[in-house]
């Protein structure tokens, strides 16, 4: 299904991907997390977001890429979840860029099977490739691919 609108962008380990701007609810500096243990090794752990817990899903392991090398601190890209915000791990945060649905296509036949899941599709831009991801599958932490 093709979207037409506005998308915030972020960088995993190279990849340009993007979720509209209407399920952002903030971009935030990292922050400190608890770590949860027996929980889906996708959850990095749960923050304090001004009172409110909010469980952090680390993208990187949910799109089943290499992890972070250590010391180096991810992005937080909160999203509005139906059972409150869930916040997505994220090595850079890009821009909010308008796409039109034109230039949208089925995703990649190069992307990984964890990828594969989690992306509706791609659109074409000048000089990159922004894939988008579907977030409800993408929160869904007890989902594996």
């Amino acid at each position: 299904m093709a979207l037409d609108g506005q998308f915030c962008t972020f960088f995993v380990r190279g990849l340009f991907l993007g979720l509209e701007v209407t399920c952002i609810q903030e971009v935030i500096r990292y922050q400190p997390l608890t770590v949860v243990p027996l929980t889906s090794p996708v959850i990095a752990g749960l923050m304090n977001l001004r009172g409110q817990i909010v469980t952090a899903i680390d993208l990187r392991h949910r799109l089943g890429l290499a992890p972070r090398d250590p010391g180096v601190r991810p992005i937080n890209v909160v999203v509005r979840a139906s059972d409150g915000p869930v916040s997505l791990l994220v090595d850079e945060i890009g821009d909010v860029i308008e796409v039109e649905e034109a230039a949208f296509e089925r995703p990649p036949d190069t992307l990984g099977p964890e990828a594969r899941g989690l992306i509706r599709g791609a659109y074409k831009l000048k000089g990159r490739l922004l894939l988008v991801l579907d977030a409800a599958r993408t929160l869904d932490s007890d989902t594996e691919n």
